[in-house]
């Protein structure tokens, strides 16, 4: 055990109870997240994929945007709209096809962004820090396989949803 420290025993029920109250608390504070950028919540959700594919030296189209946000491309020319008036990414010609265009971060973005999320970072990376590395594996398999095993469960109820119309 991380530090030293024992951990409670806890049943299947509690773990789920409480994962359930970190996401309603992780789905709240995105909203005021959102509003400390300037932002509405489907927009910060959409910055979050930019974020992520600049971090893998990748650029998004609009239409990958759009399929990964669940969003119309209709919708998402107003969330970049949003995004580039806010001073958060920019439009980018493809060079190869004019109709394609890339959104891509703008210099200073992402420190903007950390200024807001930095303290949660912290507090979080304070609590991983109690954590030896072998629990912080556990960790991280369980969300990646939780992640997993939501997705396959949603892509279901979409599924029976959009069949039901």
């Amino acid at each position: 055990m991380g530090q030293g420290k024992t951990r409670p025993a806890a049943t299947p029920d509690q773990a789920m109870y409480a994962m359930d109250r970190m996401i309603a608390t992780a789905h709240f504070g995105q909203q005021d997240i959102a509003r400390a950028l300037g932002l509405n919540a489907t927009d910060l959700t959409c910055l979050g994929f930019l974020i992520e594919a600049s971090l893998a030296g990748e650029s998004l189209v609009a239409g990958d945007l759009a399929e990964r946000a669940r969003l119309t491309t209709g919708a998402v020319t107003g969330v970049v709209n949003r995004l580039e008036k806010a001073g958060y990414v920019r439009r980018l010609p493809d060079p190869r096809d004019r109709r394609r265009v890339h959104v891509v971060m703008e210099d200073g973005a992402q420190a903007r962004i950390l200024e807001v999320y930095g303290p949660v970072y912290e507090r979080i990376g304070a609590l991983f820090a109690d954590y030896d590395a072998a629990e912080l594996a556990v960790l991280t398999d369980w969300f990646t396989r939780a992640r997993t095993l939501f997705q396959e469960a949603l892509e279901t109820l979409r599924e029976d949803l959009d069949s039901s119309r």
